[in-house]
């Protein structure tokens, strides 16, 4: 193809002497192209935002600026854009800082018609290229993102897309989903693929914070504020400051604080602990919960102004029973994982284990198939097996089947509480993770049935 088959491109010629302005834009035009003029740098500044615009040729002496600092200022406002720089002849110290400042090209007057319409050949291959490399750069970006998100189910295809969408956002997003579903995955990955992804990215466990201390830990406190603040010290809020706010165990968190988190989330705007002080933060939050947060707001449990405020969007994420077929790649990147971590060497595991682990009802989904998954690379066909590991412990569980004339479940719910409590020896936090509660919720349903008297034995808190 000739240069003059090519399909003209949007150029913006840069030039403050009437004359050149003319013979240039004509030969321009000549060749297909679509130009604008600009007699300086600040003319050229204001048709950076053109429709069409693919090129700027610029001279290098300008009765307004000049061309060096436009092009710096167009590889930070239009990176993209390919640039040439027209230097006069003989000035090789102009062309090797025009390059070193990122021109695609330069071109020393006086110059012919085919010299230019190479050189802006040239440029435009060079502005393709740039092109190509962002996009493979932010294709690999994505792919990083979601690295540690390992599927081909369609129910996980849904959700890298609605991920990817969503990540370039500000949305708020509640991710809802059975415990070991990779909740914080999900968020880390939409951080990471988002604007905020150089910023800090703080994930906090809302059930795991002292009640005592929950207000100081988000919103930070001031010097004596309480007992032991021997110093200010910065919350939750003002270390993702730019930055992501991970909130797991949304529905965890205690009634009188949730008004605070609201206003915070609505207005941008926080005062530490003892403070007197509004500062505002700039935050993006995500939040998390294995709950039904609509059943918790029905029960007078959580605010329902809060839960329309964090649920601005919703991300289901599918238990590993709804994607099955993802298990033996799961179970191929656990074993290799485990064989890194334990400094062992990779091993398969056989397709005798492998079928039972297909299929295992995996109340605990990913995190228990890697937890079974671990245990096989360490012992071996030795091990208990993940298959007799869920038979007799929380798998059986979700095998129980309803008897046909029905059964008293508030009675199951005691028996369980009470055999969870002996089996631990009264140590109630231990109890909480055999039935696979929080602490609180185990705590709660102990008021509920009246079991929550008498004393923790010593070393129940450990």
């Amino acid at each position: 193809m000739s240069h003059d088959d090519r399909p003209g491109v949007g150029i913006l010629l840069v030039e403050d002497d009437p004359l050149q302005q003319q013979l240039v834009s004509e030969l321009l035009r000549a060749a297909g192209h679509s130009v604008r003029i600009a007699d300086g740098e600040a003319a050229a500044l204001a048709l950076l935002d053109t429709p069409g615009l693919v090129l700027v040729l610029s001279d290098f002496r300008l009765a307004q600026g000049d061309g060096l600092s436009l092009l710096k200022s167009v590889r930070r406002l239009r990176p993209e854009l390919s640039f040439v720089l027209v230097t006069a002849y003989g000035r090789i110290e102009h062309a090797v800082e025009a390059i070193q400042a990122g021109a695609d090209d330069y071109l020393a007057k006086p110059f012919e018609r085919q010299a230019l319409l190479l050189t802006l050949d040239k440029a435009l291959r060079s502005g393709r290229l740039r092109a190509e490399n962002q996009r493979l750069n932010q294709a690999l970006g994505e792919q990083e993102g979601l690295i540690d998100m390992i599927g081909r189910a369609p129910a996980m295809q849904r959700l890298y897309r609605q991920i990817q969408r969503l990540a370039p956002t500000e949305a708020t997003v509640l991710i809802q989903g059975e415990s070991g579903t990779g909740k914080e995955l999900v968020a880390r990955a939409l951080h990471k693929l988002s604007r905020r992804s150089d910023a800090a990215f703080v994930a906090v466990n809302c059930a795991a914070i002292p009640e005592g201390l929950i207000e100081a830990e988000f919103f930070g406190a001031e010097r004596g504020a309480y007992t032991g603040a021997q110093a200010a010290r910065a919350g939750w809020f003002e270390q993702a400051d730019g930055g992501t706010l991970f909130l797991d165990e949304i529905g965890e968190l205690p009634l009188n604080l949730q008004p605070k988190l609201l206003r915070a989330l609505q207005e941008g705007r926080i005062t530490r602990v003892g403070g007197a002080r509004e500062q505002a933060v700039d935050v993006r939050v995500l939040a998390a919960t294995n709950r039904d947060l609509k059943r918790e707001v029905a029960e007078g449990r959580f605010r329902e102004d809060l839960y329309w405020r964090l649920n601005v969007v919703g991300l289901d994420l599918p238990g590993l029973r709804e994607r099955r077929e993802d298990i033996p790649m799961l179970v191929e990147h656990f074993a290799a994982r485990a064989a890194r971590q334990h400094r062992l060497p990779p091993s398969a595991i056989p397709r005798s284990l492998l079928r039972g682990l297909m299929e295992r009802p995996w109340p605990g989904n990913v995190r228990e198939l890697g937890n079974a998954v671990e245990r096989l690379v360490l012992l071996g066909e030795d091990a208990d097996s993940p298959a007799a590991d869920t038979a007799a412990g929380r798998g059986r569980d979700g095998d129980v089947r309803l008897p046909a004339e029905g059964l008293d479940f508030e009675a199951l719910e005691h028996s369980l509480l009470q055999q969870a409590l002996t089996r631990t020896a009264g140590q109630r936090k231990r109890a909480a993770a055999l039935l696979g509660l929080s602490y609180k919720t185990f705590l709660y349903r102990l008021e509920k049935h009246g079991l929550a008297e008498g004393k923790e034995p010593e070393g129940g808190e450990a």
